[in-house]
């Protein structure tokens, strides 16, 4: 990519799209580059580009700010249609319009084909990082089972894959369902979890779920051959492995090794068992990639299952901001670090110059397939429905909230407080906040209660509900959707009291601890709630935050008078 005119032009050391140059050949040919297209105005960049100037092949192209930082790249088939659609349509999304407010300049880097374009897209990607392409970080990290290289390996789990001391398999997104595996394997095939091998035998070698390799009960031969059945079993060969195990059995039965052969048919036992548990019937023994995706307040919430020789092995979920063609530059990013598998299932068609990417980094065809109807249909509903549970179940429980209360609006953001002490000392009180159905711990606050003496929680609701909103309104700071106390009639009573003084019509209810009980406001009894709701769920989870909360800056106010009380009687 050349520079701006007045700086030194530099000929890269490496393709991006092909790997290091080869000086004594000249420069690369499948990349051309041209100079940037200086834009002083970004109110008028339509009248500043010339579409005649911009080239009708494949390639990429960058965007720069004033002060020189590429605020995005992106690739185009036709880098003249692609480029001059920005500045031309007036439909874009608001981060769109944001990212064309702050253009100053673009740069185009020309490929012979859109397959090398959607490589040296991302590999400019990766190296630039700008700030308005798809951070694509995971949204969650999931554990996996480790089997270390050891002389006598140890089974356990990890969450980073990093070293090259262990082999990984997972990751596995049940927590239920690893654990159970686990404690399968050791079980079975009796292997080691111990960090460092002990001098003696532990309980576990007692309990039959170690075989003791420490003290020599078993041989590194026989050790080793029970590690090479457990990672067998882990990577969903199951089927194979009882095959093994069946005719190991009737081998020993035949030699009238009636010891092992009940060992022998207690494995198989667990294994089937085990098996029935984790096995998914499938037409095809294919790796598979289920893809799907769905999006909410501009924000896509991306999920990807792996399916592996008929067993779904894990699921990763994302999500980034929404945006034009973010789902092919989510799906270059995602496999330019891993092998795609031999299918993928989508939810619509994508770019033919996709499918050439994916063939060139898996070194031959993906099949691509965009269901109807069918088994893998079902397969990418089922997709999206965890989509639901994974990232919208907070917007749903707002939303349940919503209508148990009876509210004119979501309560998208809710504050809580809460009082603690200790036989009336050290009184302090809480607030959390929770935002769109999370917490936002940025926004807690503690109080120290400055006018009561003794154990009065109504008046200590009082103080701190007062000295809260009072500031809000002070500094004209935008304000909850709903209150919530945690107590009773004189704790909501008070907060009331206060709130209708201060002349703010804010919701609030309050939560008694022992039966659970929600007050409202007007209200003789208890609104009854549905104890397995997410109305009911959602408020024990904020009161239970502002207890604890409360709690954990008593016990540091307490911890701080012990300390000076001994400093004073030194």
């Amino acid at each position: 990519m050349h520079a701006k005119p007045g700086t030194d032009l530099h000929i890269p050391d490496s393709c991006p799209v092909t790997g290091p140059h080869l000086h004594s050949l000249g420069p690369c040919d499948c990349v051309t580059s041209s100079p940037p297209l200086i834009v002083h105005d970004s109110d008028t960049l339509s009248g500043m580009i010339d579409p005649a100037s911009l080239p009708d092949d494949p390639g990429c192209y960058l965007f720069s700010d004033e002060a020189d930082a590429i605020l995005y790249i992106g690739k185009a088939k036709n880098l003249r249609k692609r480029v001059t659609s920005y500045f031309q349509k007036t439909d874009h999304d608001p981060k769109t319009r944001n990212l064309i407010a702050r253009v100053a300049s673009v740069s185009i880097m020309v490929t012979n084909t859109e397959t090398e374009a959607l490589l040296l897209e991302n590999n400019l990607i990766k190296k630039h990082q700008p700030r308005y392409n798809i951070d694509l970080k995971d949204a969650k990290r999931f554990a996996y089972i480790e089997l270390t290289k050891e002389p006598f390996p140890r089974i356990g789990f990890a969450r980073r894959t990093s070293t090259a001391d262990a082999t990984y398999f997972g990751p596995f997104v049940s927590a239920a369902e690893r654990d159970a595996l686990l404690r399968v394997i050791k079980r079975v095939f009796r292997l080691r979890s111990c960090r460092k091998l002990p001098k003696r035998a532990c309980l576990r070698y007692h309990m039959k779920s170690c075989s003791a390799p420490c003290i020599g009960v078993i041989s590194e031969e026989d050790y080793h051959t029970q590690v090479e059945r457990a990672a067998t079993l882990l990577k969903g060969k199951g089927g194979e492995l009882l095959t093994s195990l069946r005719l190991e059995m009737a081998e020993c039965s035949a030699s009238q090794d009636y010891e092992k052969a009940i060992l022998l048919r207690n494995q198989i036992g667990a294994i089937e068992h085990l098996t029935e548990r984790q096995h998914v019937e499938r037409p095809k023994e294919t790796d598979q990639d289920v893809i799907a995706y769905t999006i909410a307040d501009d924000t896509v919430f991306l999920m990807v299952f792996s399916v592996e020789k008929g067993l779904l092995s894990g699921k990763q979920e994302y999500s980034f901001d929404n945006r034009e063609d973010f789902f092919e530059e989510f799906l270059v990013q995602y496999y330019a670090d891993r092998t795609p598998p031999a299918e993928l299932i989508l939810p619509h068609d994508v770019d033919e110059a996709l499918s050439g990417y994916l063939a060139e980094q898996k070194g031959r065809n993906v099949q691509i397939t965009v269901p109807k109807i069918g088994e893998k249909k079902k397969l990418l509903e089922l997709v999206e429905k965890n989509i639901g549970q994974a990232f919208l179940k907070n917007e749903l429980k707002v939303k349940d909230l919503q209508a148990a209360l009876d509210l004119p609006d979501p309560p998208e953001v809710i504050e809580c407080f809460d009082i603690s002490h200790l036989s009336g000392t050290s009184m302090v009180g809480s607030m959390v906040q929770f935002r769109n159905g999370v917490p936002d711990k940025k926004n807690y606050r503690r109080f120290k209660i400055r006018t009561i003496e003794g154990i009065d929680d109504f008046a200590s609701i009082a103080e701190i509900v007062k000295r809260r909103y009072h500031r809000l309104l002070e500094e004209n700071t935008d304000l909850p959707d709903l209150i919530i106390i945690d107590g009773g009639k004189g704790q909501l009573s008070a907060a009331r009291n206060v709130l209708q003084g201060l002349d703010l019509a804010i919701p609030v209810i309050a939560i008694a601890k022992r039966e659970e009980e929600v007050y409202v406001p007007g209200e003789m009894l208890p609104r009854k709630l549905d104890p397995k709701g997410m109305a009911l769920r959602y408020i024990q989870e904020i009161r239970d935050e502002a207890h604890r909360f409360a709690i954990a800056y008593h016990k540091l106010l307490r911890g701080k008078k012990m300390t000076e009380r001994k400093s004073g009687s030194r």
